[in-house]
């Protein structure tokens, strides 16, 4: 029987920042071969892993991205393509080691509570309320996942909003806004501190942080800024997703807001 999956469907295919070990049990608890998923490379950075389940094993098959005359290319064995799609559509139709592709693995639904109220800024956004449950449906970038709320709805939440639900775990009891009582949600502030890292529109900016925790970043990332305890960073803009951005030894970049802490100073 002919596979028939949607190769450009990246949510039922990328997994995101799996382990080797987990990448593999998900895949051992399938019962065909040629099921399979695509992860992010450990240990190169910016790569993939094409993960399939051959047998009774489990094959890791790297993807190198690379960088062709301007253009991107995703690399398998010696083989190139155009995109991640490209690559798996071949491989629905050719063995890789003793099986095509036949279908991605199956999901497990993750589930999330919300801490704080999300508006939403975007149209692609998803609003929610404290205390919302909401299904992961993937996770596109560090502070941004895809979520689909208890109505069907569907967008964008940002991570630092969130706390995930762990299997077996009873629900938190998340009061709603006004409705008092300590919060229950495991966290290192409670409702209130937290909130004030968060809402820091009232904070005018620009304005001075000093760093708290060391920051190396990707090498990839020529954005984003690297952090040493003590130093004294000029904040310039606080965006929701986590990442701001401000001035740093003569350089203009992003850095994550838990990094840093605002001097407490008249502006």
């Amino acid at each position: 029987m002919a596979s028939s999956f949607d190769t450009t469907d990246k949510s039922s295919w990328y997994f995101g920042a799996l382990t080797r070990q987990e990448a593999t049990d998900i895949l051992l608890a399938e019962r065909e071969s040629g099921v399979f998923l695509i992860r992010d490379s450990a240990t190169c950075i910016g790569d993939y892993v094409l993960c399939v389940k051959e047998d009774s094993k489990v094959s890791h098959y790297i993807i190198n991205k690379t960088q062709q005359s301007d253009e991107v290319r995703y690399r398998i064995g010696d083989q190139l393509f155009v995109d991640l799609p490209s690559l798996l559509a071949f491989y629905k139709l050719h063995y890789l080691d003793t099986a095509p592709l036949i279908r991605p693995a199956a999901k497990k639904q993750e589930k999330v509570i919300a801490k704080f109220d999300f508006d939403g800024k975007d149209n692609d956004d998803l609003p929610f309320r404290k205390g919302d449950i909401l299904t992961v449906i993937s996770k596109d970038e560090e502070q941004w996942w895809t979520a689909v709320n208890s109505m069907g709805m569907r967008g964008s939440i940002p991570v630092p909003y969130i706390q995930k639900i762990e299997d077996g775990q009873q629900l938190p009891e998340v009061p709603r806004p006004g409705s008092g009582g300590p919060v229950s949600l495991a966290a290192p502030h409670n409702s209130e501190a937290a909130m004030k890292k968060y809402q820091t529109h009232q904070r005018k900016l620009p304005a001075r942080a000093r760093v708290k925790q060391v920051r190396v970043p990707n090498a990839y990332d020529q954005t984003a800024l690297k952090l040493e305890i003590g130093d004294i960073i000029v904040v310039t803009k606080t965006n929701i997703n986590g990442q701001w951005e401000g001035e740093l030894n003569g350089k203009t970049g992003h850095f994550p807001f838990t990094h840093v802490e605002f001097l407490d100073e008249e502006s």
